[in-house]
């Protein structure tokens, strides 16, 4: 059970004193209380834990500053999309809204390579309308011999680059904890030019400990990876793990099932699972087409099966696309050949905005049959 407090609800006020007293005198029940800073007041939630089906939803709702109550009808208890539950699909940072009702395409480079295809990709995003971005600084890789990046090192002429081209928010992976340290002193160093998404890759959507350490920070908002090899269930709950430790702006990313059922795609395309994840939770949802197709290949209607796929996810509903652009792709560091060329981006984005029309047509035809 939840009991989402007033906004007034101080921690130092008498009655929320009175509340914290009064729960913490129920048998078997523990508490968490959970704190979301907006940019114009602060919200709390008390989320009750044990044997809480006995208690009446009613008595609660007449506890001390409780404005509204919910019973927990998922086993996700922060991010779930729980019966009656109207809390907010959307938070926003540095500008940008992010919610199950928004757009956002982040194409970019899978790894920096250099500063002149990084500005040569950020120029071509403004001249194109966009303030979002990838930059891989971190790369895990499957061979200990292949390029892993060039980590904080290039941290500072990226964010530079940003804010000179007007980008606002850059999904960058890590993979280790310190990364979160050096992308925060670059940002500083560099005068806060821009905004950071932290990216966890499919390879460590279970690794427990690091999801609890970027859950603790509430600065910058998490772009979580479904893990290939695991179910969509285990992925949930590591997105849980994040808020769990506080963080609650996450964005589940669908990237593609590694099987070789897929063929000859480099995964299994797994998009349909956009609308299964907002109906189950609360948060956006992202689709990856370059690691889900891993290639330029197109079909006899000229189209690339990326462009597809990521029709598919957008006609489903997606809120956010992850995709690969290099101005040079027989020179890129990482995944070269599954690429989109700059001069393919105003194509990518005008196709992106097709199916996002046809999606909303699809959405208003629903609402007239209701």
């Amino acid at each position: 059970m939840i009991l989402i407090l007033n906004p007034d609800a101080g921690e130092e006020s008498q009655e929320y004193k009175q509340l914290m007293a009064h729960l913490a005198a129920m048998p078997g029940i523990k508490t968490r209380v959970h704190v979301e800073h907006g940019t114009e007041q602060t919200l709390r939630e008390i989320h009750l834990i044990g044997n809480t089906k006995a208690l009446d939803i009613a008595d609660m709702q007449g506890l001390p500053c409780v404005d509204r109550v919910v019973r927990v009808s998922q086993e996700y208890r922060i991010l779930g999309r729980h019966k009656d539950d109207q809390r907010p699909t959307h938070f926003e940072y540095n500008g940008v809204r992010f919610g199950q009702d928004t757009l956002h395409v982040f194409a970019g480079l899978c790894a920096v390579d250099n500063r002149e295809h990084v500005e040569k990709m950020m120029r071509a995003l403004k001249e194109n309308g966009q303030a979002c971005t990838r930059m891989g600084a971190y790369k895990p890789r499957t061979s200990p011999y292949a390029f892993q990046g060039h980590g904080k090192n290039c941290l500072p002429y990226v964010f530079e680059l940003a804010g000179k081209y007007g980008i606002k928010v850059i999904a960058m992976e890590i993979t280790h904890e310190s990364h979160m340290e050096e992308i925060a002193e670059a940002l500083h160093m560099t005068g806060d030019p821009t905004g950071v998404m932290l990216q966890i890759g499919t390879r460590n959507t279970q690794n427990f400990e690091l999801l609890k350490i970027v859950g603790r920070q509430t600065r910058m908002p998490v772009l979580l990876k479904r893990g290939f090899g695991i179910t969509l269930d285990e992925s949930l709950n590591a997105a849980e793990y994040l808020a769990s430790e506080g963080n609650r702006n996450v964005v589940f990313c669908l990237r593609g099932m590694k099987t070789n059922m897929g063929d000859p795609h480099r995964n299994f395309v797994d998009f349909a699972h956009v609308p299964v994840v907002k109906r189950l939770t609360r948060m956006p949802v992202c689709v990856d087409p370059s690691h889900s197709v891993g290639s330029r290949a197109a079909s006899s209607d000229g189209i690339m099966d990326m462009m597809h796929v990521t029709a598919q996810g957008v006609l489903a509903g997606a809120n956010m696309v992850l995709v690969d652009f290099h101005p040079e792709p027989s020179q890129a560091l990482v995944d070269g050949a599954q690429a989109l060329l700059l001069k393919e981006l105003p194509y990518f984005i005008e196709d992106v905005q097709i199916a996002r029309e046809a999606y909303l047509k699809r959405v208003e035809l629903r609402r007239q049959q209701s």
